[in-house]
C-alpha cells in the first residue's frame, strides 16, 4: 500500500520565465525556495505555498513535464479581502469568483501562461 502524506508539489509549465515571476514574485508576492537551470534558459523554479507544498513552475519540456495549461492549483490566503483587491489592482481579470460557500470563500484567475490559479480562504470551524 501506499501511504500518501501530504502535496509535495503542484508543477505549472509557463513559456517566459521573466514573465511568470513578474506574476508570481511580483503581483503575487510569492517567495522562491529553490531554483535550478537543468540547460541554458530553461529553468525548474519552487514557490514556498506556505507549508510542506510548493508550487513550482517551469519552461523545461521532458516526458514528466506537461506543455500548456494545466488543472488548477489552490492557495490558501489569511487574508482574502486583500488578495481580492491585489488582484483587482493588478488589473487581472476574475475567471471565477468570487464566491462564498459553508466552508470557505474562493476566487480564481489565469496566470499569463492560462493556468488555473485559486485562492481559497477556509472558513473557522462552528
Amino acid at each position: 500500500m501506499i501511504n500518501v502524506t501530504a502535496l509535495a508539489f503542484a508543477l505549472y509549465h509557463i513559456t517566459d520565465v521573466a514573465r511568470a515571476r513578474k506574476f508570481y514574485e511580483g503581483t503575487l508576492g510569492l517567495k522562491t525556495c529553490m531554483e535550478m537551470e537543468f540547460a541554458p534558459g530553461k529553468w525548474w523554479i519552487e514557490y514556498d505555498a506556505g507549508g510542506p507544498a510548493a508550487l513550482a513552475i517551469t519552461n523545461f519540456e521532458s516526458p514528466a513535464t506537461n506543455v500548456g495549461p494545466s488543472p488548477g492549483v489552490a492557495l490558501e490566503v489569511s487574508n482574502y479581502d486583500e488578495a481580492l483587491a491585489a488582484v483587482r489592482a493588478a488589473g487581472i481579470a476574475i475567471t471565477w469568483g468570487p464566491n462564498e460557500f459553508p466552508l470557505c470563500h474562493c476566487f480564481a484567475v489565469k496566470d499569463p501562461d492560462g493556468n488555473d490559479l485559486y485562492f481559497h480562504r477556509r472558513k473557522p470551524p462552528v
